[in-house]
């Protein structure tokens, strides 16, 4: 933005600084000049002499002296109104300057103000916040794209050496080639809509809605109830009424990503999958337990980073992409939430998500 040239702070302070002083010693020296009049007349009355021109006289004599005394307070005010304003100004210059760094895009510089807290300070400190957020976030994008970027060439290059196969052996079986190609493709859909989903998530464009969790999870087990008994998984719902507000399609898709996840990632007999709803004062939970492979509390932590998997890869069916709990985790924060991942002692993951609850609607 284009602004006409103006003041700086520094001088607009250095002037006012100046300016009250000046004020101040001008009412200074006309209180004193009046009480020294006051006291000349009445010296000449007291006196019973007629004095003639008691005004110039102290005129004369003290205006001079009034004079040299508003000049040292001029002098004196922009001299110290100067040095005193560069002095407080001096931390908002080494913000000024932490900021023309970032803007260039250098992230990684902070001020680290010293000194005890103040205005400036916390300015100071919370600019340091916004940066290392800032860093962490565009980070987190750079090394999401490389891996989208990677994700979306794998099944290209996997059509690509299909066809290529297919044109080398024309007897090839043509029936074959269409199935695994329709595989890939398939696949490959799933992650664009998956990163739809994750872009709609960030967004925060929906309106929010009454949401009964308990309900969601319920449709959640029915849709993937198939599933389920396809891999030996049981499946067990329970809960109350568990209100929210909220976008009803992400919300719903938060509940069937974590439920999906619980099955797919599960012992491969005998599994099971736990999902409870409840309600706490101001909360609503919802908390997803799954039996499986013995996890470390630190590959948990990395579960809901893009493309990230608790066990090794299962190009199957059913395999997903890798955004299941990343996109649970962009669809919780939207939503004002917290989500827990946690190992279970036995094996398997125990998931939490706390949303800000609502008052039930009145039954009909």
């Amino acid at each position: 933005m284009d602004r006409r040239p103006g003041w700086s702070v520094r001088l607009k302070l250095t002037l006012s600084y100046a300016g009250f002083l000046m004020v101040a010693g001008a009412l200074l020296l006309a209180a004193i000049g009046w009480f020294l009049l006051e006291q000349r007349w009445l010296q000449t009355n007291e006196s019973g002499r007629w004095q003639q021109g008691p005004g110039v006289a102290f005129v004369r004599g003290f205006a001079p002296l009034a004079a040299a005394v508003m000049v040292f307070l001029l002098v004196f005010g922009l001299l110290g109104g100067w040095i005193l304003a560069g002095r407080m100004l001096a931390p908002l210059t080494r913000i000024t300057d932490a900021a023309r760094m970032a803007t260039h895009g250098s992230l990684s510089h902070r001020i680290r103000m010293p000194g005890a807290t103040d205005e400036f300070r916390e300015l100071a400190d919370a600019f340091d916040a916004m940066l290392a957020r800032l860093e962490a976030h565009v980070a987190e994008q750079r090394r999401f794209a490389a891996n989208a970027s990677h994700e979306l060439r794998t099944p290209l290059a996997i059509s690509k050496s299909l066809l290529d196969v297919a044109r080398a052996d024309p007897s090839r079986d043509i029936g074959e080639l269409i199935d695994r190609l329709s595989t890939v493709n398939t696949r490959a859909i799933d992650l664009a809509e998956a990163l739809l989903l994750m872009s709609r998530a960030e967004q925060r464009t929906f309106t929010p809605e009454y949401v009964d969790l308990s309900l969601m999870a319920e449709e959640a087990s029915e849709t993937l109830l198939p599933l389920a008994e396809k891999r030996g998984v049981a499946l067990e719902t329970s809960g109350e009424i568990t209100p929210t507000t909220g976008s009803p399609a992400l919300l719903g898709q938060l509940v069937v990503n974590l439920v999906h996840n619980a099955i797919t990632h599960n012992l491969p007999k005998g599994g099971a999958v736990w999902i409870t709803t409840t309600t706490r004062p101001g909360t609503a939970v919802l908390t997803v337990e799954n039996t499986g492979e013995w996890l470390s509390p630190e590959l948990v932590a990395t579960l809901t980073e893009p493309f990230q998997r608790g066990t090794e890869r299962v190009h199957g069916d059913h395999a997903g992409v890798g955004l299941g709990l990343a996109i649970v985790e962009r669809i919780v924060q939207v939503h004002d939430g917290t989500l827990t991942l946690t190992p279970r002692a036995e094996g398997g993951l125990h998931i939490r998500v706390q949303l800000p609850g609502v008052p039930p609607r009145p039954a009909k």
